[in-house]
């Protein structure tokens, strides 16, 4: 049976992607991450391709007194650590959220499987946009505050893991306090406060069953009108 018949079947670029990895001539390895576990770990010589068949990862960098700045979230069908294409040590950790399982392919590989695929170029936009993303995301963790970096955070996370209705996607993942103060920067006190803050105004709300409901439309409306 076809390995690739028992995960997340992408759309688009990410299926593209999908078909390069999943190539009879590409030797790749199936990983369990167990939660709170690295893919790999900032400092690693690690020149590997990761694809996330199940669960979520997330990308980390962390600051010389131990800040965390979140760089990104990884759901079934998402291809990360990609930028070990550019060389060197790994300048992120990706950490598992919840048990996972990811494919691993040595990046010699990948690439020759691109070029046979005609889908370098693509490949390189991707790239490109990835790395502005990193930047932007650096660059939120020192000039936007806690209550802003929270909110987005939300949003994020409501496009990744969220279920139901569109505007008010219901995430039944359950993230801890702790998790977010991490993803934000801050302390678990001031998330308590600012999510205080977002259900008074009705931005989101905590379900019977303890999932989180963002309204997506009102939240984007309300980070908009702090920033201007």
């Amino acid at each position: 049976m076809n390995p690739s018949s028992h995960v997340f079947a992408p759309t688009g670029f990410r299926a593209r992607m999908h078909g390069v990895l999943y190539k009879d001539s590409v030797r790749a390895s199936t990983v369990t991450v167990d939660r709170n576990q690295n893919a790999y770990s900032c400092g690693d010589q690690d020149r590997n391709v990761y694809y996330v068949e199940s669960g979520q990862i997330k990308t980390v960098m962390f600051s010389r007194s131990g800040k965390e700045c979140l760089l990104r979230i990884y759901t079934p069908g998402d291809l990360f650590g990609e930028l070990c294409s550019l060389g060197g040590v790994r300048a992120e950790s990706a950490t598992a959220m919840r048990d996972s399982v990811v494919r691993r392919v040595p990046y010699g590989q990948f690439l020759t499987a691109l070029t046979e695929e005609g889908l370098v170029d693509a490949f390189i936009n991707h790239l490109t946009r990835r790395l502005a993303e990193q930047q932007q995301s650096i660059t939120h963790l020192v000039t936007v505050d806690s209550e802003q970096r929270l909110g987005e955070i939300l949003l994020d996370l409501a496009r990744k893991l969220g279920k139901g209705d569109r505007q008010r996607p219901r995430i039944e993942e359950r993230i801890t306090h702790e998790e977010l103060s991490g993803m934000v920067g801050t302390t678990r006190s001031r998330v308590g406060h600012f999510l205080k803050r977002f259900r008074d105004v009705g931005l989101v709300e905590v379900t019977p069953e303890s999932h989180l409901v963002v309204d997506q439309r009102r939240l984007a409306a309300y980070l908009e009108t702090r920033s201007a």
